[in-house]
């Protein structure tokens, strides 16, 4: 299943795209694709839906495609050729970072330059929603607690991240700063997390090619790692780490401005298309 919310930031309604892929209203159905929506049975309930006899949704904005996220969690550093390209050593564990939940918003969203901003960059990256909780679980137990997965675009301002004193999170929370989905698609479209194509342009030239088989910790990793820490709940948001190609490893470097504009994609799972502004 292909699952969507479409409608004006706080109002967007749930969705679910047919075979043709025209999204069909989910509100007779779900009150929203968040939180116990995303349960196994509740999933199950939804899969054996005919979409054809719910209403289509004419158009309007995608909003993200997960809502009232408990929890946007990342992973720095995640693959050794980017970790190589911003001079960094691979860890021996996983970094963990959070990213504020208000900086999640949909896939077409501008992506807003915030005040005093020198330093603003892409990154392309596999998102993992979590669909039953997950505590202690282990690693050939952990794509068992996976809903499905998305695209993100993980916006970094590198100045705020790490010129200034503290940790990551103030150059990785801004306001739209997380441009989520299109799609949340779920596990069984997609065999093999660990073989998906992912690109990255800006203003049409190709920044980043990878494809996630060149992750260090792979997303059943992942997912048991965390889960050694805190309860992942269902809606919780993983953001697996970018490939290279991101403005802070070009020589020279290289930072988004107002009027470009960011498309990228997933292998499967949709593309993202964003204007670049400047916050007012």
């Amino acid at each position: 299943m292909k699952l969507l919310r479409i409608g004006e930031p706080g109002r967007e309604k749930p969705a679910i795209l047919d075979g043709n892929g025209i999204p069909r209203d989910l509100s007779s159905v779900v009150a929203d694709i968040a939180g116990d929506t995303l349960l196994p049975e509740t999933m199950a309930r939804l899969e054996a839906l005919d979409p054809s006899d719910l209403p289509e949704l004419d158009g309007g904005r995608i909003g993200p495609c997960v809502g009232q996220v408990g929890k946007f969690i990342c992973i720095g550093l995640n693959y050794s050729d980017h970790a190589a390209e911003t001079g960094a050593e691979v860890p021996p564990e996983p970094v963990i970072f959070m990213k504020a939940t208000s900086a999640i918003c949909g896939p077409n969203d501008p992506i807003i330059i915030p005040r005093n901003s020198q330093k603003t960059d892409w990154e392309v990256e596999l998102g993992v929603v979590i669909g039953k909780p997950a505590k202690y679980v282990s690693e050939a137990e952990a794509l068992e607690h996976v809903a499905g997965y998305c695209v993100i675009n993980d916006v970094s301002e590198r100045a705020f991240q790490a010129e200034r004193a503290g940790q990551w999170t103030k150059g990785k929370s801004c306001d739209n700063f997380g441009q989520t989905g299109p799609w949340l698609v779920t596990r069984d479209e997609v065999p093999d997390p660990q073989d998906l194509g992912m690109w990255l342009d800006v203003n049409g030239k190709r920044m980043q090619d990878g494809s996630t088989r060149t992750m260090v910790y792979g997303v059943a990793h992942v997912v048991s790692y965390l889960s050694q820490f805190f309860t992942l709940q269902p809606g919780d948001i993983i953001s697996t780490g970018t490939p290279p190609g991101v403005g802070l490893g070009m020589k020279p470097q290289q930072f988004l401005k107002p009027g470009d504009v960011v498309e990228l994609g997933i292998e499967g799972l949709g593309s993202q298309r964003q204007d670049v502004i400047a916050d007012a």
